[in-house]
């Protein structure tokens, strides 16, 4: 009996895996070949052989997807981000375009509307709940992508691009929607004309007389990250698309407080910014978030520090004391 220690098997060629796989796939076969794709991307992985194992997860991802298999499709996506991760893959434009392709191949569908029956009702219901999968997916994929994209080389909070891929998917397909998380990456992107768009969009969607809150904060998460130049653009475009569609500007106090506000930062006067924090105080109250983001603006424009709010508490006792 020979003594030697039986060789590792070796890896075949990446390619005959993924023909495999895609045989799988098509003839239905979703859950097998995902098990597949996941154990044989690890082998890839684990001989540090991480291009090969890029391909086979970039294959999968995009395969899962296109058959409509949104969990399986999205947990592969999340894999081949991770999979840059692990073998410390820096952020280029090879790489974004692949997790653009895969982005592009998850579903869009519109929620049906006008339902009566109980059957409609039904359907209602599993298209709501797919619809949540659906941007669960692209979400925990993207936000993932984010994360690795600011760590290996792209700015600090992650390529802007992808920033508004992720903002685009939740506002078309969430059935919930959140307009201040499709502000908060949106204001992280490169495209303040198709953010415009979107509010716009949006205004017409929105409940009466909140369209100048929608605004506001858009152009206030842009002021809080120190980004004058894109917060004048977008109102001067939201301007425009309104009047292109023969639509009104919203026309309130807090329309006018940030009018003003802009005209404010482009000028060293703290002290005419504190005055409009005042004189508007009841128009700022209407949405909470805004008082954090003033402060924030006021500690990038103006350098005022924040006050701790333990120390504002224990004054606050102290004072009742």
């Amino acid at each position: 009996m020979s003594g030697e220690k039986p060789k590792r098997a070796t890896l075949p060629p990446v390619q005959e895996n993924i023909d495999k796989l895609e045989k799988a796939i098509n003839v239905g076969n979703f859950y097998g070949a995902q098990q597949m794709y996941k154990s044989i991307s690890a082998r890839y992985v684990s001989a540090q052989r991480y291009s090969e194992a890029l391909d086979l997860l970039h294959s999968g991802a995009c395969l899962q997807l296109k058959h409509g298999q949104v969990t399986c499709g999205a947990e592969l996506a999340v894999l081949f981000v991770e999979t840059l991760v692990k073998g410390k893959i820096p952020f280029d434009e090879d790489i974004l375009d692949r997790v653009r392709k895969i982005y592009k191949m998850f579903p869009q569908i519109p929620v049906p509307s006008n339902l009566g029956d109980d059957d409609d009702v039904q359907e209602l219901t599993e298209a709501l709940g797919a619809a949540k999968t659906r941007v669960e997916g692209c979400s925990s994929f993207l936000r993932a992508a984010i994360k690795w994209s600011a760590e290996f080389g792209a700015p600090r909070n992650g390529d802007p691009q992808l920033h508004v891929m992720l903002a685009e998917y939740i506002y078309s397909e969430s059935p919930e929607l959140d307009m201040a998380r499709v502000s908060y990456h949106f204001v992280r992107g490169n495209n303040p004309k198709k953010f415009a768009s979107t509010l716009v969009n949006f205004m017409g969607k929105c409940y009466p007389g909140e369209d100048d809150i929608v605004i506001a904060r858009a152009v206030l998460m842009y002021l809080s990250m120190g980004n004058l130049r894109d917060a004048n653009y977008l109102m001067d475009e939201l301007k425009r698309q309104v009047t292109s569609q023969e639509l009104d500007f919203p026309q309130s106090d807090l329309v006018q407080f940030i009018t003003f506000l802009l005209q404010t930062l482009e000028r060293d006067a703290l002290p005419l910014f504190n005055m409009l924090r005042v004189n508007y105080k009841s128009s700022i109250d209407r949405e909470p978030a805004f008082i954090e983001l003033l402060d924030d603006i006021g500690e990038k424009f103006y350098g005022v520090r924040r006050r701790n709010p333990l120390q504002g508490m224990f004054g606050d006792l102290l004072k009742m004391m």
